[in-house]
């Protein structure tokens, strides 16, 4: 997350919309399956993995959205894939350093997983005008989520086209503001079967009803893991961690949150044997 707000919302006087006014909410999200046109443009590898650069047509505008899709050098086809959603710094870097996941992200390819990295809309190589990952009260912010949700369906239309992936098997991990996004993605997105999020929880921002996270939590009803710091600046415990867990429409036994003496971020062991004891429990263990 970008920064700390000085908005204050009280989760415990506010209620989500009712499902039929979700309903028209979840519409926005909806694009015409036209072909996904997919190159792979590049292909890389280090000493733990080789990956393969892709771009595909993004379901709006003629944009094209650019995956890295990150293979294990030795793997059993077909893979669970594991589509990660970035923290804020996606927002204010011009260029995707693929060495970056070598320091937090390594252990999913260790895994015999395929960690599949979308390349969003204002983020890296494809920024625009959007400087800031707090919500707002704009139509470009709207505008916004709508793009990240339907990017994230269209690289689920790539994974189910490749012999090589388990597309009904994906995983959503988010880290940061990917935290805060897996409150809202799986909502409209129901073929991710598990979410892990690292450090999620609600801001204090307002957005427009139709883009504004409390609405989408009741509509996440898969098994959700939280792994949080209870000396988080960004999404303080009373405030904005425990209102997103409990507002999840997650049944009680199928969601998790666990709480570290860590601020914004989970020791890194923690982090990689929770989430993969929580992907084995509900995709299986890998080949």
């Amino acid at each position: 997350m970008q920064s700390l707000s000085k908005d204050i919302r009280d989760y415990s006087k506010e209620k989500p919309v009712s499902d039929a006014t979700f309903a028209s909410f979840s519409r926005q999200f909806v694009y015409d399956k036209t072909p996904l046109r997919a190159t792979i443009d590049k292909t890389m590898e280090s000493e733990a993995w080789k990956a393969d650069v892709v771009s595909i047509d993004a379901g709006y505008n003629n944009d094209r959205l650019i995956l890295y899709v990150f293979l294990p050098k030795t793997y059993s086809a077909p893979l669970q894939p594991v589509v990660f959603f970035p923290g804020s710094n996606g927002i204010h870097e011009s260029k995707f350093d693929p060495a970056l996941i070598n320091s937090r992200l390594l252990f999913i390819m260790k895994s015999g997983r395929a960690l599949i990295f979308p390349i969003y809309k204002g983020t890296y190589e494809r920024q625009d005008d959007l400087k800031s990952d707090l919500q707002e009260e704009t139509v470009r912010y709207k505008d916004h989520v709508v793009m990240w949700g339907k990017e994230y369906s269209r690289t689920i239309d790539y994974l189910e086209s490749r012999k090589d992936m388990q597309a009904d098997k994906v995983a959503y991990l988010g880290i940061s503001w990917g935290g805060f996004m897996g409150g809202i993605i799986p909502a409209v997105e129901r073929r991710i079967k598990v979410v892990v999020l690292n450090v999620g929880g609600m801001g204090m921002e307002k957005a427009l009803p139709e883009a504004d996270q409390i609405n989408y939590l009741p509509r996440v009803t898969q098994p959700v893991l939280m792994l949080n710091g209870k000396y988080d600046m960004f999404f303080p415990v009373e405030t904005a961690q425990k209102p997103m867990f409990r507002f999840l429409g997650t049944p009680e036994e199928r969601k998790k949150m666990i709480v570290y003496d860590s601020g914004h971020l989970v020791p890194q062991t923690e982090f990689i044997k929770e989430t993969l004891s929580w992907f084995d429990s509900y995709l299986g263990p890998t080949r």
